[in-house]
């Protein structure tokens, strides 16, 4: 590929981000533990989400070792609301890797803790370590690919092997913040869903897909599968002051988390609803649409775990897929 495009492309998007980079509290600091953190949470999260949830992560889990002493029930509530929980359970294990054994400092080592892939894997080099060592995902393979107007499939690997080299042999002394910048650029400006705001874009005298006026041809992907859909129905059980809990399979959608008791079709009768709602909740590749019944009972049903709203706000990790249930819970 031309190198010589993108060596005149790092010093105006650099330039770019010193100016317009958004207030971010994951780039207040960036030690080892602080970027391990946030780049795990923002893994297929959006932004505002993370944002209140990182600082009160760090609030309570303040260093590895303090993640590490953790029970996994507390660490899992500390992420609620943030969704794909594997990530939480993975973030535990490597606490306890940094714990016992220090921060890694090269590439090999990042790429070894639980939940680190290359995309993470290089976002820590390049954040924490100073190591010009290439973060690509999505967003970074969308501006390249308008910036170079390359046709190649960004599904394939192969294509984001060429990228990962290209930027490889373009990095800047200042190794976090062009990491950084790429992901700006295609988090605010170069943007995936709708059209790209070229006119604020550092980039526009030199996009080859911008100038030849066809931003929107690219990038290149597969074709998605439709996903599969669910229709269940899920159970706002209570006894008095409690309401019933079940937890899901360890392994799986949503493994070993909480939830109201949960029926894929129908569910069996318990008694006469006294509020009804449906819901939907979209996963990667998978849509529950849910009707959810709020029914009085007489008995605790000893299948479940009952607990009071106080203690389900305190101590259960519920995910936000039941949210629209969570309205029942007083």
């Amino acid at each position: 590929m031309d190198e010589t495009l993108i060596n005149a492309a790092v010093p105006l998007i650099l330039e770019w981000y010193r100016v317009c980079k958004r207030d971010l509290p994951w780039r207040k600091e960036r030690t080892f533990y602080t970027v391990l953190v946030s780049e795990l949470m923002l893994q297929q999260t959006r932004v505002e989400a993370v944002r209140e949830r990182y600082v009160l992560f760090l609030q309570r889990f303040p260093t590895p070792a303090a993640l590490a002493a953790a029970s996994e029930e507390e660490v899992l509530k500390m992420w609620e609301g943030l969704g794909y929980y594997s990530r939480a359970r993975n973030l535990h294990k490597a606490a306890k890797v940094l714990a016992a054994q220090g921060c890694p400092s090269d590439f090999k080592g990042v790429r070894a803790l639980p939940g680190v892939g290359d995309y993470t894997a290089g976002a820590i080099c390049s954040i924490a370590l100073g190591l010009p060592e290439p973060a690509v995902d999505g967003n970074v393979l969308r501006i390249l690919s308008r910036l170079y107007a390359d046709g190649g499939n960004i599904d394939e690997p192969a294509t984001r092997a060429r990228f990962s080299a290209l930027l490889r042999a373009a990095y800047p002394p200042e190794t976090g913040d062009f990491c950084e910048a790429l992901m700006e650029l295609g988090a605010i400006i170069c943007v995936p869903n709708g059209a790209p705001m070229c006119g604020a874009c550092p980039w526009a005298g030199l996009c080859r897909a911008h100038l030849a006026g066809e931003e929107e041809r690219y990038p290149v992907r597969s074709e998605k599968k439709a996903r599969r859909v669910v229709e269940a129905t899920v159970l706002v059980l209570r006894c008095g002051d409690r309401y019933a809990l079940e937890k899901r399979p360890a392994k799986g959608l949503l493994a070993g988390l909480w939830q109201f008791p949960f029926f894929e079709g129908e569910a069996p009768e318990v008694g006469k609803p006294v509020a009804e709602k449906r819901a939907r909740h979209i996963f990667t590749h998978v849509e529950w649409r849910m009707h959810g019944m709020l029914v009085h009972v007489n008995a605790e049903d000893p299948r479940y775990v009952w607990a009071t709203a106080d203690e389900i706000k305190r101590i259960y990790a519920v995910p936000s897929a039941f949210k629209a249930f969570m309205e029942w819970i007083k």
